[in-house]
């Protein structure tokens, strides 16, 4: 059974939303190293990042961590495909886009989300939540501002993977509150599901055998690397599913900006990249809209805490939020 999202502790909410942040930071440098030194297929490195999660998770089971509930099959497949539909088209986006353009796509996600949440699920948000949302996206624009370039097919791919990836994130929340499970039950079910339906895909655009083939020999660095990557994604989809579980989706897609911010910082510090001014005042934009975003949402909390101690009764609970976009299993 899932606990209740208002009696989540704050600095609980706080420890799993640096987990997240920390784990995957590292997966965007950990996956970039391997594309970069040993050109390991991206979708192979998917399946692989879900099959180490189903591990992970009948591991945690064994050791007593969580106890599975059983969940409908019919209700898991739609959540798993929308989850491949996710990934493929994300990837299909970044191979068919400038990065400026993807990660333009990208930053509509959020109001995409709203929009879902508004229109299908009765969610309001408060005025100030909804004017954070400007300063965030103009600053994922002025950061992609010169590198944005659009085409027919990458502007389709782009469009459909936004539509997927909000729809994805959305029911992952929906999922965990329809069921009434925490977020290993609900991965529990998902994540072995949707490494067998990208095994089914991955043939289809990427090599299994010869050269780059996901069954080719790889060296120990290489396999290291490998599943030190699927080592990683266990903790970032287990982080994921539980912040959306516990906070919303929203919420989630928020410390995906700020993810984006300190990757573009780590990769001028660490990697060297080329930072322009314009990156700079995104980056500087984006984190003043997610500051501004924070202390709101702690300000609304803060508010509802105060009336279910002051009125209980009064109070209704609000369904456990939605999920967002899995960044880790995306190509950086």
């Amino acid at each position: 059974m899932t606990e209740p999202r208002g009696k989540v502790g704050g600095a609980l909410i706080t420890i799993c939303l640096v987990w997240n942040l920390v784990s995957a930071i590292t997966i965007v440098f950990l996956n970039k190293w391997i594309y970069t030194h040993y050109g390991f297929p991206n979708l192979s490195l998917t399946c692989i990042h879900f099959i180490t999660t189903s591990v992970g998770l009948w591991v945690c089971r064994k050791c007593n961590v969580f106890h599975p509930k059983s969940l409908p099959f019919r209700s898991m497949l739609p959540l798993s495909l929308t989850f491949c539909g996710f990934v493929v088209f994300t990837n299909l986006s970044l191979q068919s886009n400038t990065v400026g353009t993807y990660q333009l796509a990208k930053s509509m996600t959020t109001p995409c989300i709203l929009v879902i949440q508004t229109v299908f699920y009765n969610k309001s948000f408060s005025t100030k939540i909804k004017m954070t949302l400007i300063p965030i996206t103009l600053g994922v624009i002025t950061n992609s501002y010169y590198d944005v370039k659009f085409n027919v097919l990458g502007t389709i791919y782009a469009v459909v993977g936004v539509l997927v990836t909000s729809l994805y994130q959305v029911w992952v929340g929906a999922k965990q509150s329809e069921f009434q499970v925490n977020s290993m039950q609900l991965l529990y079910y998902q994540a072995p599901l949707s490494a067998c339906i990208l095994a089914l895909v991955v043939p289809f655009f990427e090599p299994v055998v010869g050269e780059h083939g996901v069954l080719s020999s790889w060296d120990a660095y290489a396999v290291f690397f490998v599943l030190a990557s699927g080592c990683t994604a266990f903790s970032v989809n287990l982080s994921i599913y539980w912040i959306i579980g516990n906070t919303s989706p929203v919420t989630y897609n928020m410390v995906g900006h700020l993810k984006f911010c300190l990757t573009l910082l780590g990769g001028f510090l660490l990697f060297g990249d080329y930072l322009r001014f314009n990156q700079l005042l995104g980056v500087s934009m984006t984190l003043s809209g997610l500051v501004a975003y924070t202390h709101f949402k702690v300000k609304e909390q803060e508010e509802l805490d105060k009336k279910l101690k002051t009125y209980p009764e009064k109070v209704e609970e609000k369904p456990a939020p939605e999920p967002e976009s899995v960044e880790v299993v995306k190509t950086p």
